[in-house]
């Protein structure tokens, strides 16, 4: 049994909540995909290892260095990993179309024009092409000066394990249907200030692209902390508790009402979560209430801020000594982000797990729009919502308001309105997510604009 489908006593249950037992043994994702269970086991360890091997050897990949030899510097970097996706391409009958958006920065990190460029594989979804999922992680790496150009800094942890961990489930992924559309980015500029996220994003608005959720990897490879502390089955992932570009209105409204731990990130995160209970028994996602990690940031802040929902993927204990560090050795204490700090079985889980959650929102519909909740002053409340295209069901959530996941749910049908007798709208925070035929789930979506996942300018 999911971790989250708890056991129900009908007698006990039914006393306290009324009707509400008669729901909760049904799992999180009630429908078991086979195509999950192998996809799960699909990532090679052998990839993940040759991807960061060669990401290495071009010594450094800094945003300001060298972009024109064929064997060091991020030029060549980005040159390779463009190729690799061609190459993907190839194997698929040309499903990727590889392209490679930029713009020009200058910044405190950046005193002289330069262009950031991010490498990115696009492959389209069969039936609802504008409703993209992203996958990044970036390419630049960096020593403890982080105006050092020219340094070898390796980065292989930070984050060549994240460009590794989005080849690898692009090659896995390019081999599958997708009804919605699947974006595999490896980015520049991160070290410099979050440029290649910025780029993404807005190359995302310019094409009119519905993002779901981007999935940042960043520093996903290694399963030993600094103390010491070796765990390589669990990973963090990190989501924003109310959305950036809330309005003050809605500010006021979500103070009221609820929605602080709702926003459509948070639910990706549950979303994720649940995914490996199911399929992914050893590993253990930790949801992090926080955007980052404390006075850090990464490549889906700009994401969150164009209002697209996103989420940090970061392994459970990090080793500082590792990151952004001179190759020297202090005290007996090595220093330097190389290869032989990464655990590959642990990236091939981490892997996986975004590789599942990929095609599962890939092949679910889109998550119900316009979710709405009334019921004071009545001992019933009433969930609305409309309607998406490739939905034959809908499924409603309720939890307690201190509860991390969803409590209790239920199939309802093919409808736009349901009615949970005898639960008290007062006592809990709710959800509806949509169910393909073939059992696919979206999803829950808390209603109003603090759980909505349309961008501001689509709501």
């Amino acid at each position: 049994m999911p971790r989250h489908a708890l056991p129900c006593s009908l007698a006990l249950l039914t006393a306290l909540y009324g009707h509400a037992c008669l729901a909760q043994s049904v799992p999180v994702f009630p429908h078991e995909q086979a195509d999950l269970h192998a996809l799960a086991a699909a990532p090679d360890e052998t990839q993940l290892r040759n991807t960061i091997t060669t990401l290495v050897g071009f010594g450094t990949r800094h945003t300001l260095s060298d972009t024109t030899s064929r064997t060091r510097g991020i030029g060549a970097a980005r040159r390779w990993v463009q190729s690799r996706f061609q190459a993907m391409s190839h194997a698929c009958g040309g499903c990727l179309e590889v392209v490679t958006p930029s713009q020009v920065f200058t910044g405190k990190r950046v005193p002289k024009p330069t262009e950031v460029m991010d490498i990115v594989a696009i492959k389209r979804g069969s039936g609802d092409p504008q409703r993209v999922i992203v996958m990044t992680g970036h390419l630049d790496s960096r020593v403890s000066d982080v105006m050092n150009a020219t340094s070898d800094a390796p980065g292989a942890n930070d984050d060549a394990s994240g460009v590794a961990a989005l080849m690898e489930a692009a090659r896995l992924l390019s081999k599958q249907d997708n009804r919605a559309t699947l974006v595999f980015a490896a980015l520049s500029g991160e070290e410099q200030g979050l440029y290649g996220g910025k780029v993404l994003a807005d190359y995302a608005k310019a094409q009119g692209w519905q993002v779901e959720t981007d999935l940042n990897n960043d520093i996903v490879g290694n399963s030993r902390g600094q103390n010491g502390v070796r765990d390589n089955t669990s990973v963090r992932v990190f989501s924003e508790g109310t959305r950036s570009t809330e309005t003050p209105e809605q500010a006021k409204a979500r103070n009221y009402f609820g929605g602080e731990v709702d926003s459509p990130s948070r639910n990706i995160a549950r979303y994720m979560a649940a995914l490996a209970d199911q399929y992914l028994p050893d590993l253990r996602v930790r949801m992090i209430y926080r955007t980052d990690r404390y006075g850090r940031g990464g490549d889906q802040v700009p994401f969150l801020e164009a209002g697209y929902p996103a989420v940090r993927v970061t392994e459970g204990h990090e080793d500082y000594t590792h990151q952004h560090q001179d190759l020297r050795v202090e005290h007996g204490v090595t220093y330097g982000d190389t290869i032989d700090g990464i655990d590959f079985r642990y990236l091939a889980r981490v892997t996986a797990l975004n590789a599942i959650t990929m095609a599962s929102l890939a092949r679910a519909p889109a998550p119900p729009a316009h979710v709405a909740v009334s019921g004071a002053l009545a001992t019933d409340t009433t969930l609305s919502w409309q309607k998406v295209v490739g939905a034959q069901d809908y499924r409603v959530h309720w939890r307690d308001t201190t509860a991390p996941q969803w409590q209790y749910s239920r199939n309802v049908g093919n409808v736009d309105r349901h009615v949970l007798k005898d639960v008290v709208i007062d006592d809990w925070f709710f959800g509806v997510s949509a169910v393909s035929a073939d059992g696919y789930e979206s999803p829950a979506v808390f209603p109003g604009d603090a759980g909505s996942f349309a961008a501001p300018a689509t709501r």
